[in-house]
C-alpha cells in the first residue's frame, strides 16, 4: 500500500489537543465561545476553561489541523514530514514523540515559550468548539522557511489557520510552488476566512493547487452556497473540494464534477473529520485514484474518526481502514 515515490510535507500550528466532552453547551456561553468556531485565547483564558471543565472527561493527543492530516497520511504509508514550532516542555515532547513514533519526519523549531494547546469542547451533537492558546506555535516565522525544508517532497499541505501570519504563509507557499511542489490548503475555520478574506483570495488564486473547505468556509470565502461556491473556487485552483458534513462532499476539477456520499457512522466527536478527509483524498490522488474514489477514501477516514474521541484512530481501526481501501469496498 505504501507509495514509495510521492512525499507530502505539512505545515501548521503544532498543538496538543485537550478534548473535553460537554454535558451541555452552557460552558460555551460562560466563556463566550461561539459554537463551532475556533477562538484564539491567551494562556489565562485557556487555563480558566480547563479549570471550569475539570470534572469532565478529557482526552489528550497531539493535534493541529495540518498535523492531523499528516498523521493520517503517514498511517496510510505515505512518506511525510511536518514543520511547526514547539516549546521545550512536556507538551512539546509529547508532540515530537508522537510524530517520530508515527514515522513522520519532524522539522520542528524549538522555543522557550510554552507549547500551544487547543482546548476542544465537544458538544452532545458532536460539534466541537476550540479555545486555542497558540503559545510557541505562533512563533513559526518566515525566517524559518528555506529551500532545504522542501527538499525531497512533492506536495505541501498547509492549514488556513496560518494565514494569520501572512508573511510566513505567503513565503512558504510561493517557495513551494517555485520548487515544483503541489500546494494543498485547508481553509480551516469560517471565522479565520472572514478575518483574512482578501489575503486568502489572493493566495489561493496565485499559489494553491488543491483547496479544501467545508460548507461554512466556502460560504465565507465566496459568499455563496456550496454548489455555486465550488464553481467559483474551481476557477482559481486545479482541484476544489467542499465538504458537506453528513451530506458528503463535492469535488470539481475543470469541467469534471463529482458528488461523494458518506459512510454510516455513529458520530460522537467531529474533531479531525475534515483533516482526515484531506488525508484520504490526498492519499487517493497521489496513488492515481479518480477524484470520486479519492473523495470516498476521504469519506471513509472522516467517517471512522468521528466515532472516537480525538483525531487519532488506533492501530486496529487503521488496519480496518487499510483493508477497506485495498478491497475497494468503501461506500
Amino acid at each position: 500500500m505504501k507509495n514509495k515515490h510521492v512525499k507530502i510535507l505539512g505545515m501548521g500550528n503544532a498543538l496538543v489537543d485537550i478534548l473535553i466532552k460537554l454535558e451541555n453547551d452552557n460552558v460555551l456561553a460562560t466563556y463566550d465561545l461561539p459554537k463551532g468556531s475556533m477562538q484564539l485565547v491567551d494562556r489565562l483564558k485557556a487555563e480558566k476553561v480547563l479549570a471550569g471543565t475539570e470534572d469532565l472527561d478529557k482526552t489528550i493527543a497531539s493535534g493541529g489541523s495540518a498535523a492531523n492530516t499528516i498523521h493520517g497520511l503517514a498511517a496510510l504509508g505515505v512518506g511525510t514530514g511536518f514543520i511547526g514550532t514547539i516549546g521545550k516542555d512536556h507538551w512539546g515532547e509529547l508532540f515530537e514523540q508522537d510524530m517520530k513514533s508515527n514515522n513522520i519526519e519532524p522539522k520542528l523549531i524549538y522555543s522557550d515559550t510554552e507549547s500551544g494547546r487547543a482546548v476542544a469542547l465537544v458538544s452532545k451533537d458532536s460539534e466541537r468548539t476550540f479555545a486555542t492558546f497558540l503559545g510557541a506555535a505562533v512563533e513559526l516565522s518566515a525566517d524559518d522557511i528555506d529551500e532545504k525544508i522542501f527538499r525531497g517532497y512533492d506536495y505541501f499541505h498547509v492549514e488556513g489557520y496560518l494565514v494569520q501570519n501572512k508573511e510566513l504563509i505567503r513565503k512558504a507557499v510561493i517557495m513551494a510552488k517555485q520548487l515544483g511542489l503541489k500546494v494543498s490548503l485547508d481553509l480551516a475555520s469560517y471565522n479565520v476566512v472572514e478575518d483574512n478574506l482578501e489575503m486568502l483570495r489572493e493566495l489561493v488564486k496565485n499559489n494553491v493547487d488543491i483547496l479544501f473547505a467545508n460548507e461554512e468556509e466556502a460560504k465565507a470565502f465566496t459568499g455563496k452556497e456550496p454548489d455555486a461556491a465550488i464553481i467559483d473556487i474551481a476557477k482559481d485552483v486545479e482541484i476544489a473540494i467542499v465538504k458537506l458534513g453528513k451530506n458528503g462532499s463535492i469535488i470539481k476539477r475543470g469541467n469534471k464534477y463529482d458528488e461523494v456520499g458518506v459512510i454510516k457512522a455513529d458520530s460522537i466527536d467531529t474533531t479531525g473529520a475534515g483533516d482526515l478527509y484531506a488525508s484520504g483524498f490526498l492519499y487517493g490522488l497521489i496513488n492515481g485514484k479518480t477524484l470520486k474514489r479519492s473523495g470516498e477514501i476521504g469519506a471513509l477516514l472522516s467517517g471512522r474518526v468521528i466515532e472516537i474521541i480525538g483525531p487519532k484512530p488506533d492501530k486496529s481501526m487503521w488496519d480496518e481502514i487499510r483493508e477497506l481501501i485495498k478491497s475497494g469496498q468503501i461506500i
